[in-house]
């Protein structure tokens, strides 16, 4: 585990391909359900929407899936500044919200939308071979909770070991506040079951990075949600997962972790 103390604000040089710098473009509202197979509703067609930033060209780049945070409740889909111009494609996912349905819901939808980038992210340049998960807050719960519980991308005949690479900012491990909230346990009763990531610890899991804030700064014991998460993975006999403690930062600590994230994406995927 270690604790930064992180204020480096690196120049950002542009990603050349073939000598010359890379040009993006970004598609809206891509609706990531099957139509055929699943019928949809109004909700849906407002929520289950991604965005795609990507590089023009023919050469193939590793991908992030971003999901937003807000409790589950609250928040949409984004293209965070920090991870544009980086050699990445970058998908931001929005999701259907409690109240309106099931919190659990949520992570249904998270999951339908990394199937569709492993199926579909080729055609706009991205390497299925190279997917990491990622997102702060709620978002960091879904990413963890789609690829920890590996019958979630079963459905869709995927095996979650293929993702890449696993990093929450600021996730729940235990069971979130939202689920617990509607089986009427308050947000300061913890518990672990099986919508609680740590639940699915496992030695097999891909690369993960964990992020959080400072212990005595962040939401609801989150640090040491993650700290146990990582010990618990590391008795699986996981040899890949690395804790970092955003030093000085709260709950709301992206900016200092997203040069962790690019740095774990092109570590893991040979991206100069």
């Amino acid at each position: 585990m270690k604790k930064l103390a992180i204020y480096m604000f690196l120049a950002v040089l542009p990603l050349y391909a073939n000598g010359q710098a890379l040009s993006y473009k970004t598609i809206e509202n891509v609706y990531y359900y099957d139509s055929q197979t699943v019928e949809q509703t109004t909700h849906m067609k407002e929520k289950n929407l991604l965005d795609i930033y990507y590089p023009e060209g023919d050469q193939k780049v590793p991908v992030v899936i971003w999901f937003h945070g807000g409790g589950l409740t609250a928040g949409q889909k984004e293209i965070p500044t920090a991870l544009k111009e980086k050699g990445f494609c970058v998908i931001g996912v929005g999701y259907r919200l409690s109240p309106n349905i099931k919190a659990e819901t949520c992570i249904a939808d998270a999951t339908a939308a990394i199937a569709w980038v492993f199926r579909n992210i080729e055609r706009y340049n991205g390497d299925p071979n190279q997917i990491f998960v990622s997102g702060h807050s709620a978002g960091g719960y879904l990413a963890l909770m789609a690829v920890m519980d590996k019958s979630w991308l079963q459905k869709y005949n995927l095996d979650s070991d293929l993702v890449a690479g696993l990093i929450p900012f600021s996730g729940h491990t235990i069971t979130h506040f939202t689920i617990r909230k509607e089986q009427g346990i308050p947000g300061e009763q913890p518990i672990v079951d099986k919508l609680a990531p740590l639940y699915h610890v496992r030695k097999n899991a891909p690369p993960t990075l964990l992020i959080t804030g400072d212990r005595e700064k962040e939401m609801l014991g989150r640090y040491e949600e993650n700290a146990y998460f990582y010990r618990m993975m590391k008795v699986t006999g996981h040899q890949d997962i690395t804790l970092y403690e955003m030093d000085g930062y709260g709950h709301n600590m992206t900016q200092p972790a997203f040069p962790l994230l690019v740095d774990f994406v092109k570590s893991k995927s040979n991206v100069d």
